[in-house]
């Protein structure tokens, strides 16, 4: 039956239409046995609908079909009573699992956590699920989790890694969506990018402002497409204004291996950086522990700068001048950008913008008179 019909009372006429359903949403438990599961048939006859609107509802197809006040009442009854679709039963009928695979190349990192999150929020209000991947390679070639990923999966979301790591996955034939990525990679179909480059001259263009001229740059020894944008970008950046200069130093990626770098860069010989410019925060934690031991102030003999914005930027002493990144909304728009591909639409293309966040960590050149 459509949207909100009922079938015709005793010594009544046909069947009549109404605008909204004459039932409120039961209380948990109504009309349904101690211990049963409740079931869809429950759920319409609580909500006051027929059981095909609790599968239009239910199974995200109702929009043009069924009114949203309707929709709404039928996904309170359903939250209320408890019921839950056999999804195992509606995936074998329908052809597809409504799973998406995260690939990231680690979970130890907040910025990955946030992405996952962001992915899960707009997957869940879809009915679909998210399974998070770390691939044992990081970066590198990436196998296929499952025996067949096209009979688990409708979709692959991977992130900040390269197409050319995913072939074990794009061999299943299942779209697949690339966040933080280079935009020239072929294989993907769909790509999320945040405005890295432009972040990076945020950065630059302050320190410049505050009189900088001889920068340390710490990147990670990480073969990857979002570092790389970052030094060409410092490089471009520092490089355009007379008198100024940048070193890159690359190693691992981790506060201890920064805190050794930092020191190795701060005592050599010749003129010290007055600004060190790192590729994450993790990086700028481990600078700033070198600056003390060194005897070095933050930011008074010393400016230190993060990227991504972690928890860590404001738990360190003095609070860390970073970018933020919005990775929740990079998971956002990567799930939706896989349900589009999915429903044969064109995904949005434009860059996600950063933010330069100043904190403590950044002040003029040591000797300048401001």
């Amino acid at each position: 039956m459509a949207d909100g019909q009922r079938p015709p009372a005793p010594g009544g006429g046909g069947p009549r239409r109404v605008t909204a359903p004459e039932a409120e949403p039961a209380p948990p438990g109504d009309g349904v046995p101690p211990g049963a599961r409740p079931t869809s048939r429950d759920v319409a006859r609580a909500a006051g609908v027929s059981q095909a609107t609790v599968s239009l509802v239910l199974g995200d197809k109702w929009r043009g079909r069924v009114s949203p006040g309707t929709a709404d009442t039928v996904r309170d009854t359903a939250r209320s009573l408890g019921y839950r679709p056999n999804l195992a039963a509606r995936n074998l009928r329908l052809g597809h699992t409504r799973t998406a695979l995260l690939v990231v190349p680690a979970l130890t990192h907040e910025f990955f956590a946030r992405v996952y999150t962001g992915a899960a929020a707009v997957a869940e209000r879809h009915g679909f699920g998210v399974v998070v991947y770390p691939s044992p390679g990081g970066i590198g070639p990436a196998k296929d989790p499952f025996a067949s990923a096209r009979a688990a999966l409708d979709g692959v979301i991977a992130s900040s890694m390269a197409t050319d790591a995913l072939t074990a996955l794009r061999a299943s034939g299942l779209p697949l969506v690339m966040l933080d990525s280079d935009p020239d990679d072929r294989g993907a179909a769909a790509r999320v990018n945040l405005a890295i480059a432009d972040g990076v001259r945020r950065v630059a263009d302050h320190l410049l402002d505050l009189g900088h001229r001889r920068y340390l740059h710490l990147a990670p020894a990480i073969d990857s497409w979002t570092f790389e944008v970052r030094a060409r970008a410092l490089a471009a950046a520092v490089g355009a204004v007379p008198g100024a200069s940048v070193r890159t130093v690359r190693g691992p990626f981790t506060v201890d291996a920064a805190r050794e770098a930092a020191h190795r860069a701060l005592t050599a010989p010749g003129p010290r950086p007055t600004a060190v410019v790192c590729d994450g925060d993790t990086l700028a934690a481990g600078v700033c522990k070198a600056a003390r031991r060194l005897g070095l102030r933050v930011p008074e003999d010393l400016s230190v700068t993060g990227f991504d914005d972690l928890a860590l930027a404001t738990a360190v002493e003095p609070e860390l001048t970073t970018v933020r990144l919005p990775a929740e909304q990079v998971g956002e728009r990567g799930m939706h950008a896989l349900l589009a591909v999915l429903d044969g639409r064109a995904p949005a293309r434009d860059e996600l913008p950063v933010q330069l966040v100043v904190r403590e960590s950044t002040g003029p050149v040591p000797g300048s008179v401001r």
